[in-house]
């Protein structure tokens, strides 16, 4: 089995269990490729690893079977940009603090392996938003499984997005900014300005505005088939895009679309997984006291 794998940081606590995840596959005789930012961090803390070979965000992945992210929800999304199109089985494995889409617990990495080998798995797509502009603002990686945003930039006036849906005006937002969400992304910085939980195959987009300076504009969810376009105007000339975790500054004179990916990710989902069992772990979803 060829296996990739990739952190974004290590630390004197996770280094056991990164090195718990390294001796199990080598244990099963795993072909190992490591990205080459991880491959620096496994060698700053010391950990034990030979017979391994490297990838860059360059890199096709396609011959591979699986990829682990080894961290938080935050690492799990900067995988994707290795994986793209290839379509990689992602097991995200949460060494860091909510883990919200990295659903395997560090103490279970033995059983997740276990369950790779025997077939003990489903696969969960999600659906990626995909930023059309006339510029390339992501360095051929223009798109993110949570969500996009048009957000004002420090602490300058609001902005107003002329929002557009296949050609057709929504709506002027008056806001700080404008979410374009996915379902995976609706339980993120969507949920925090007030956005709907969706659940992961939906097939639905959650447009939702940031601090909105209209008491009657809600949040809206649209189909994913929509394609959404913009205008950006304000009293500064510069604003922030971002797509996850990922932003850059961009002018007015930008055009800028989305919709959805021509690709998905594809996380592996353990027997006994339930997207509501989640919801209510991880957020606290539905928690009252009277339910005890």
């Amino acid at each position: 089995m060829k296996v990739a794998l990739h952190g974004k940081t290590l630390s004197k606590e996770t280094c056991p269990y990164i090195q718990e995840v390294i001796g199990e596959l080598y244990r099963r005789q795993a072909q190992l490729y490591l990205s080459q930012h991880f491959l620096k961090e496994v060698r700053k803390y010391g950990l034990r690893i030979d017979k391994v070979e490297t990838f860059s965000k360059k890199d096709s992945l396609h011959e591979l079977d699986f990829m682990f992210s080894l961290g938080g929800d935050g690492t799990l999304l900067d995988t994707l940009t290795y994986v793209r199109e290839a379509e990689l089985p992602l097991v995200g494995v949460n060494t860091g603090r909510l883990g919200f889409l990295a659903t395997t617990p560090k103490d279970k990495i033995k059983a997740v392996i276990d369950a790779l080998y025997n077939n003990y798995f489903t696969y969960d797509y999600r659906t990626l938003i995909r930023l059309d502009a006339d510029e390339d603002l992501f360095e051929g990686m223009g798109f993110g499984l949570n969500e996009f945003a048009i957000l004002k930039k420090d602490t300058s006036s609001m902005i107003v997005v002329h929002t557009y849906i296949d050609g057709e005006f929504l709506n002027s937002y008056w806001a700080d900014g404008l979410i374009v969400a996915t379902p995976t992304g609706s339980t993120g910085y969507s949920l925090s300005c007030g956005g709907p939980l969706v659940l992961p195959q939906s097939n639905n987009f959650v447009v939702t505005p940031v601090s909105p300076h209209n008491l009657y504009v809600r949040p809206m969810v649209v189909s994913d088939n929509s394609v959404l376009s913009f205008e950006i105007e304000g009293r500064s000339k510069n604003f922030l895009v971002s797509l996850d975790s990922r932003s850059r500054t961009v002018d007015a004179s930008i055009q800028m679309a989305v919709r959805k990916e021509n690709f998905r990710a594809k996380l592996v989902k353990l027997t006994g997984y339930n997207f509501f069992d989640t919801l209510r772990q991880k957020l606290n979803w539905g928690l009252d006291n009277r339910n005890y």
